[in-house]
């Protein structure tokens, strides 16, 4: 199991998928955001009980006031704001929650393109990498915007679903905000991890697998082909904010 992304680049990634297929390995990326019940209640509600019906648009905002601004050990802060082992700033450290719930909400469905703008709202502290980063994943049918910073006043990792026939915005792991036709009223949810089926750590987790006590879904937020997909999105978010053009993913 390894820290989220995957990796920093989509080689890196398909180097490791081919090594853990190879010799049978079961190789997992952990995010914060897996632990969420909320998380879970949201996948429940857009693909089990179609609540809103068909996504049509998602808005996902992760991130903090600032790896330096929170107070990051000193060789944390060195890998966090190094191009090359973090793979960039805000972009990576905070847009692969994003393209991983993305990925497991629509079933692993591979978008059509992805276009990124980067900014560098702090330079004086963050030179060589974005501190600010929007990404915008196209799919048939569906929109994801992923908005990750390093500048929030407050740190936050919540998700707006929007479909057809309602909405789910959650505010934080435990408590979110549901709207669907036909009643149209809002409701409040306060959850807890009695309430839904979510492991509240990732180390008992991984330990579960490696027993047989339980299998990985093919498109969940720990497997291997999620994140393989994550790292792809950001590599093209990366792509798209150095050219500016929209890259678009192949058939």
């Amino acid at each position: 199991m390894v820290e989220k992304p995957l990796a920093t680049t989509v080689e890196q990634a398909a180097r490791m998928e081919t090594l853990a297929k190879k010799y049978n390995i079961r190789l997992l990326t952990d995010f914060e955001t897996s632990w969420y019940p909320t998380t879970v209640k949201t996948y429940e509600l857009v693909n089990d009980s179609n609540y809103v019906g068909q996504i049509k648009k998602v808005v996902i905002h992760d991130g903090h006031e600032g790896p330096k601004e929170i107070n990051v050990s000193n060789e944390f802060f060195g890998w966090l704001t190094d191009p090359k082992q973090n793979g960039g700033g805000a972009l990576m450290d905070f847009g692969c929650y994003g393209a991983n719930l993305m990925t497991y909400l629509m079933h692993g469905q591979q978008p059509i393109s992805v276009t990124a703008v980067t900014q560098q709202f702090k330079p004086n502290i963050y030179p060589k990498v974005d501190d600010e980063a929007t990404i915008i994943v196209s799919y048939p049918g569906a929109q994801c915007i992923i908005q990750a910073s390093w500048n929030w006043p407050f740190g936050r990792k919540d998700i707006e679903v929007y479909g057809q026939t309602g909405y789910i915005i959650t505010i934080n792991n435990n408590n979110m905000r549901l709207r669907a036709k036909p009643d149209s009223v809002e409701h409040s949810l306060k959850l807890s991890t009695n309430e839904v089926s979510v492991y509240e750590d990732p180390f008992s987790y991984l330990a579960d697998v490696i027993r047989g006590k339980i299998k990985v879904p093919e498109n969940g937020v720990y497997a291997l082909k999620t994140n393989v997909t994550v790292v792809r999105i950001l590599e093209a978010a990366r792509e798209s904010a150095k050219t500016g053009k929209t890259v678009y993913f192949k058939k």
